[in-house]
């Protein structure tokens, strides 16, 4: 399978392959592990919080592990979202996104095509909720993105591709300048 990455950490090159699995994880699960103790403080004693109030990284840690919770017992088949590259079915969706952080001030260096040889789960970033005081309705919500069903809100998906296993660049496609 091929898909579209827009790089924004650091430059890629052709042949570059990297591995995403149980043992080599992505920036979002480290940001999640230094959130650990007071996720679990607010699970503990969640009248010492208020949810409009958490820190934002705060309020990722508890989205993404009630995310992890929900596919590891129903949907482990899909990547984690800790342990995945984010990625793009076509270009021009890639390109929209390279525009989209160019504008927003994020590092940008180019779009490259990937061969994929693992999982992929293609979902709705829309669903991606703001994390929250109470751990059930976390899962609840959490549910919702990984069935995936169609969205009862006027909102149209926002498309995000998942995908873990053995990924190689095979062509960098556009070079991103300060003009895009």
């Amino acid at each position: 399978m091929y898909a579209y990455h827009v790089v924004t950490e650091r430059p890629m090159q052709v042949g570059q392959q990297i591995i995403f699995d149980e043992v080599n994880h992505n920036g979002v699960y480290q940001r999640v592990c230094d959130k650990m103790e007071i996720v679990k403080d607010i699970y503990s004693h969640p009248e010492n919080y208020n949810a409009e109030k958490l820190e934002h990284h705060t309020s990722v840690a508890l989205r993404e592990l009630a995310l992890e919770e929900v596919r590891k017992k129903k949907y482990s088949n899909y990547p984690s979202r800790m342990a995945c590259l984010y990625v793009s079915k076509t270009f021009e969706e890639a390109d929209n996104w390279a525009k989209f952080f160019a504008k927003i001030g994020r590092p940008t260096y180019h779009i490259v095509k990937l061969q994929i040889e693992g999982n992929c789960f293609i979902g709705d970033a829309a669903k991606c909720f703001e994390g929250q005081i109470e751990r059930e309705e976390n899962l609840r919500l959490a549910e919702l993105y990984w069935k995936n069903e169609t969205n009862d809100t006027d909102k149209p998906p926002v498309f995000e591709m998942l995908v873990d296993g053995k990924i190689t660049v095979v062509e960098i496609e556009k070079e991103i300048n300060e003009n895009i």
